[in-house]
């Protein structure tokens, strides 16, 4: 996620999706551009029920964007543990990432509205308190052109709707959603912390990430929650005040794929 990436109404593209992306996972190979992936999806008629128009749009503007960066990167990490059966709400949880990583929009909204609600007590998320997020968005210039009343309203169901799918938010009403518990899978957050190792990040970068306030943590909770995987053996935290180190057992983003399947 980067500071300059502009909200987008990317999120109507199917909001988590969660069981058409992990068919269009099972359909993708590596080195699947976009476009192939489109054609296979309405030759194979993968989503029988939807026009054509609509299954490309799945495939090359909500699945592209999350896992085909990269080069097809997070889809073949994600493919490889859907075939060893890594837990279903696990997989939920890294889609959950991977999405709030390619839509700014989503990533600022859970972090900047969902988590201070959840900590506050809310209890119900609401299509205002949406509406006054996108409206805040367009008032700061997060938008490349400016929304019409209908479009922040739309996009305001899609935040709600999205953080449903992924389940921060219980389903209900269309202007209005409880707030669900969620709390990071231990199995995501091994694999979030190898990821921005591997990515190239030092521990204390790592450990104040953005992508961990995804799932409501400050930097001292990162620590605390690494130095409790850390009794599973995946890596061993040392830390003090200010000071972080971590010391990797797995040489490559694979080791660890490969461990966490054997969990």
């Amino acid at each position: 996620m980067t500071a300059e990436a502009p909200y987008t109404t990317q999120l109507q593209a199917g909001l988590g999706m969660i069981p058409e992306t992990l068919d269009l996972l099972r359909l993708w190979e590596p080195g699947m551009i976009p476009a192939r992936l489109s054609d296979l999806v309405v030759e194979d008629g993968l989503f029988a029920r939807t026009t054509a128009r609509r299954a490309r749009n799945l495939a090359v503007e909500m699945f592209a964007p999350r896992y085909l960066g990269q080069k097809g990167t997070a889809a073949a990490r994600l493919k490889f543990l859907i075939q060893h059966r890594i837990p279903h709400e696990a997989l939920v949880q890294l889609f959950f990432l991977y999405t709030a990583r390619a839509q700014r929009i989503l990533a600022d909204f859970v972090i900047d509205v969902y988590w201070p609600k959840y900590s506050a007590g809310a209890s119900r998320l609401t299509r205002d308190d949406a509406e006054r997020f996108v409206n805040r968005g367009l008032d700061s210039g997060r938008m490349s052109v400016r929304w019409a009343a209908s479009t922040i309203k739309r996009v305001s169901g899609y935040l709600l709707g999205c953080c449903a799918d992924f389940g921060l938010l219980a389903t209900g009403k269309r202007s209005d959603h409880p707030i669900q518990r969620f709390s990071i899978r231990s199995e995501v957050a091994i694999y979030l912390a190898h990821d921005l190792h591997f990515a190239g990040l030092g521990d204390m970068a790592l450990v104040q990430s953005r992508d961990w306030l995804l799932f409501g943590f400050e930097p001292a909770e990162v620590v605390q929650c690494l130095k409790n995987l850390a009794n599973d053996g995946h890596f061993l935290v040392q830390s003090s005040g200010e000071f972080v180190q971590i010391s990797w057992k797995y040489k490559t983003m694979e080791d660890c794929l490969h461990a966490l399947t054997q969990r």
